[in-house]
């Protein structure tokens, strides 16, 4: 991957719709030229499809949080079957240090919040940092960076 491909992805990341005759002109290639290039990222498993970023209903408040949870492995089944099934969980990260997950969360109100830890405290213990803001967000253009 070179610096044009770079360039290319951060277009589609912006509008994944920009079309081929579009982004050759802003890149300085022929259409077909960036076809080919576009192609070769997807058959390379660095564009892996269209995605739809939907936003949440304004005048809603959230309550984002991380909560850090520590399961021993007999229980990691059951964790995995609630957090699949759990709506308020975004994300789930397998970690190495004191804690064994760590797990994104929206919730509606504070109290869907603890109810929510209240579940994952029957499976292990836990510690949880409520999200106040987030100064940073590179979403999907923060991996082009690694390449």
């Amino acid at each position: 991957m070179d610096d044009l491909d770079r360039k290319i992805l951060t277009l589609l990341a912006h509008n994944a719709r920009m079309p081929v005759k579009e982004i050759a002109e802003q890149v300085s290639l022929t259409s077909p030229a960036v076809s080919s290039r576009i192609h070769k990222l997807e058959s390379d498993g660095i564009i892996g499809g269209y995605t739809v970023v939907l936003n949440r209903p304004a005048g809603r408040l959230y309550v984002d949080a991380l909560i850090s949870l520590s399961v021993a492995p007999s229980e990691r089944e059951g964790l995995l079957n609630l957090l699949q099934n759990s709506k308020e969980v975004l994300q789930c990260y397998h970690v190495t240090g004191e804690y064994t997950f760590l797990i994104k969360v929206s919730c509606g109100s504070m109290m869907q919040l603890e109810q929510l830890i209240l579940q994952f405290q029957k499976l292990g213990s836990t510690c949880t940092q409520i999200i106040l803001s987030t100064p940073v967000d590179h979403g999907p253009l923060e991996s082009l960076q690694l390449l």
